[in-house]
């Protein structure tokens, strides 16, 4: 269940996703929180032809080298998009506690064929495809639609 304080934390998420949007990045944003404090944000980093380059996959990594086991599975991530197939993996990798997102993988998917946008190389499996057990919670019904907007931006601009 989304709270309003996972809302808060979401909403940065989606700003973020917009801050990389205006960079010429497609339009993600993350942040990793631990006991209330945000310990790590970024946005996707893929204009220069890396398209490796998601926050989420920086989260788990900067975890990864930041934080010790308890920390990292008591952590909370929130993003604007449920991961993809990459990105859940590092998580899973990482050890990482909750996931929270603004818009899933189903909707993203739907957007990306109402705007003609071929498949990429990934089948787009949801996180519980990919994690045991994993903990998550989304979408956002208000705030999937701001991302929903910065998609279509970003693919039709």
């Amino acid at each position: 269940m989304i709270t309003d304080q996972d809302r808060k934390y979401l909403k940065r998420c989606v700003a973020l996703a917009e801050e990389g949007l205006n960079k010429g990045n497609a339009p993600f944003g993350s942040l990793l929180v631990s006991d209330g404090r945000i310990l790590f944000e970024d946005h996707n980093r893929n204009a220069a032809g890396d398209d490796t380059r998601h926050p989420e996959f920086e989260i788990a990594r900067w975890a990864a080298n930041h934080l010790n086991e308890t920390e990292r599975s008591t952590s909370v991530v929130y993003t604007s998009g449920e991961h993809c197939s990459m990105c859940a993996s590092a998580h899973g990798l990482a050890g990482l506690g909750r996931i929270v997102y603004a818009s899933s993988t189903e909707q993203l998917n739907a957007w990306h064929k109402d705007l003609g946008v071929a498949p990429g190389n990934l089948k787009g499996h949801r996180v519980h495809e990919i994690i045991v057990d994993a903990e998550v919670d989304g979408p956002d019904e208000k705030l999937s639609e701001e991302v929903r907007q910065l998609q279509y931006e970003y693919h039709s601009g």
